[in-house]
């Protein structure tokens, strides 16, 4: 999330009620989750073992709970806290805003789209030319929709992210501000979700197809030209490369990469980045023609009992 101006130092602290180390004009231009940081940006970490990954990433602004060395070139933010002060820099970046229209005038919408009776369009929403969005889609704020897209009815695009922080009275949410991009000539089935990043963008890009009843997690980017079928399930975070295909049921574990041109059979589960131009099959996920060998192996095995 980049901010509509640059900040200081010292204006982030005082959002924050935070101590900072480095000098107090020091530019801040954003936040972001460790994966997208980028420089100006503000990144936190409230673990130990995420410590010298946060402070040597792009980040040039690191909101920490503890005083540490501050590497060269950057600044810290000390917080007893860093994922509630995290929370509060999104409310004050990013705030809820209250929808007044079924159809946000704030929403810009291309020539020759149609939008179906019983659609909600949020606040600063942008829909390309060409659209066809069905009946009783739900549309957040900031989402930004190419050309001749189709999303059919019950879709929900911008949900919040499923990230939560375990503490004793309960699980505590890390509030979403990003958005859901949705490039030219996508096809989204009947009643998907794609959730919103955290703090930068989940992303289609360009002539890919979804069918229906699939859910693709926060900050998750899906190349061009990909084919998902029905039921299946990605986590935040995932990269899926350009023109893969996916059949129904599959399951995918968050941070992984899907290689360009695989091809991943139903009811598989994905547990670790998988290379490009292969087939897999199974659980955990292998090279569908060894996986079937496998258990052609074990049920000879069985038999022999």
């Amino acid at each position: 999330m980049r901010f509509p101006q640059p900040y200081t130092l010292e204006q982030i602290a005082t959002i924050i009620n935070a101590k900072y180390v480095g000098a107090s004009d020091f530019p801040v231009l954003g936040m972001n989750e460790i994966h997208v940081v980028q420089a100006g940006d503000i990144v936190f970490v409230d673990h130990p073992k995420y410590y010298e990954k946060a402070l040597h990433s792009k980040a040039t602004i690191v909101l920490i709970n503890k005083e540490v060395e501050c590497p060269e070139g950057k600044a810290l933010l000390i917080s007893d806290d860093p994922f509630r002060d995290f929370n509060k820099l999104t409310d004050f970046f990013k705030p809820f805003e209250k929808a007044t229209a079924l159809i946000a005038p704030s929403a810009r919408i291309g020539e020759n789209t149609i939008v179906q009776p019983g659609t909600f369009v949020g606040n600063n929403v942008v829909i390309g030319n060409n659209c066809r969005i069905h009946s009783n889609v739900s549309i957040y704020d900031d989402c930004v929709i190419g050309d001749n897209v189709t999303i059919h009815a019950g879709t929900v695009l911008g949900a919040d992210a499923f990230y939560y922080k375990k503490r004793p009275e309960g699980f505590d949410k890390l509030k979403s501000g990003g958005r859901v991009v949705i490039e030219d000539n996508v096809d989204l089935g009947a009643l998907c979700t794609i959730d919103r990043g955290v703090t930068g963008d989940t992303t289609i890009k360009k002539g890919t197809k979804i069918d229906n009843q699939v859910h693709i997690g926060h900050d998750t980017v899906v190349g061009e030209k990909c084919l998902i079928a029905s039921q299946t399930g990605i986590a935040g975070c995932v990269v899926i490369e350009n023109e893969v295909t996916i059949w129904g049921q599959v399951g995918m574990t968050s941070g992984i990469t899907i290689g360009e041109k695989a091809v991943i059979l139903a009811q598989s589960g994905i547990s670790k980045s998988l290379e490009g131009g292969q087939t897999y099959f199974g659980y955990p996920a292998a090279e569908a023609r060894e996986k079937y060998k496998e258990m052609s192996a074990l049920k000879q095995l069985i038999n022999c009992k």
